[in-house]
């Protein structure tokens, strides 16, 4: 009796070993630039069209343009910033200073990275992507 218990027991070792054994992780998702490009298209339209206008080309003097922005490419980091908490004061856009203010942002570590993931590859613009966890790092 007692050998059937250790035979049965071993058996069960053994089966429970190799599906551990044998168990892979999977690797974790890649980021999606092109879906996150979409959902910042509609974030754009919803947020920044009003300043920046539909191209990107926003108003000379008073809104700067985002389209083909040596600015805006120039540091991510920046951009992530001035999104989250707005940016007044003195900026050179494509070589025209502009002297405004943009409000700070209720958008959300995803939608920040949407946004600007839509920016920095719409207008002309081609950028690496930025993810959320990049726009957590920046948050205070």
């Amino acid at each position: 009796m007692k050998l059937k218990h250790i035979l049965f027991a071993t058996g069960c070792a053994a089966i429970v070993g190799t599906a551990l054994f044998s168990f892979k992780p999977q690797p974790q998702d890649k980021f999606d630039l092109k879906a996150s490009i979409e959902r910042g298209k509609e974030i754009y339209s919803t947020h920044c069209v009003f300043c920046h206008m539909a191209e990107g080309q926003g108003v000379e003097g008073a809104f700067p343009p985002v389209a083909k922005s040596d600015y805006l490419m120039a540091d991510k980091k920046r951009s992530i910033k001035e999104i989250i908490y707005g940016v007044t004061g003195e900026m050179k856009v494509n070589g025209v200073v502009y002297n405004g203010e943009m409000k700070p942002t209720d958008l959300n570590d995803t939608e920040v990275s949407d946004v600007l993931n839509f920016i920095r590859n719409s207008f002309g613009n081609k950028g690496e992507a930025v993810v959320p966890t990049e726009v957590k790092a920046e948050r205070k």
